[in-house]
């Protein structure tokens, strides 16, 4: 498949200091399709919400390391952002704070999930405003249709699966309704493949 074409003004657009890619069911098989497409030297962070039963985020994890050649690790608290695929722990939150280290968090509800999708594209949106990028891929519900929505807001990149490839179109259905572009899971890959790390780094946003 051909990649999509993108315009000289999106073309301009694609650079990202991390992604947060978030989904639920389903999201095992297409993630491993995703980040299987991305080259072992891949600059960007990738950070991941999956929502998954309590116990089989190692698994998930396992599975992820052996199918794609970047690194992926469950994620770890006040760790610098660096390249690697960083998947949430069971019953934390995962969000970046300003000095772009990862942060567990344990005790804030929001919503039904934790780790919550919307709480890590917020972070993303807050930290690195226009260098932010967020997916949102197969599930139920409609958590990180507030984050895309942040992301955007701050002139990052949002996409979510298209409908005719998800296995429940919950989530992307929220996220494209808060501005994301549906995409199949091939062509989001094939975008991000584009992206690379801003140089220099995004200042921090004013206190």
């Amino acid at each position: 498949m051909s990649e999509p074409a993108v315009s000289p003004r999106a073309q301009a657009r694609l650079r990202g200091e991390a992604i947060g890619i978030c989904t639920s069911t389903g999201g095992p098989g297409v993630l491993a399709e995703i980040l299987g497409a991305l080259p072992a030297d891949y600059r960007v962070p990738v950070l991941v919400v999956q929502h998954i039963a309590e116990g089989f985020v190692d698994g998930l994890v396992q599975m992820l390391d052996d199918a794609i050649a970047l690194p992926v690790a469950i994620a770890c608290d006040a760790e610098p952002l660096r390249p690697g695929v960083w998947v949430a722990p069971d019953g934390a939150h995962l969000v970046l704070t300003r000095d772009r280290r990862t942060r567990l968090d344990r005790t804030t509800v929001d919503g039904r999930h934790r780790p919550s999708a919307d709480l890590l594209l917020d972070s993303l949106a807050a930290v690195l405003g226009a260098a932010a990028v967020g997916v949102v891929l197969t599930g139920m519900g409609r958590d990180g249709a507030r984050g895309v929505a942040a992301v955007k807001a701050r002139g990052g990149l949002v996409l979510a699966q298209d409908e005719a490839t998800s296995s429940i179109y919950g989530m992307p259905r929220a996220a494209v309704a808060a501005g994301a572009r549906a995409l199949p899971p091939a062509a989001i890959a094939a975008v991000l493949r584009r992206l690379s790390p801003p140089s220099p780094p995004t200042p921090l946003p004013p206190r």
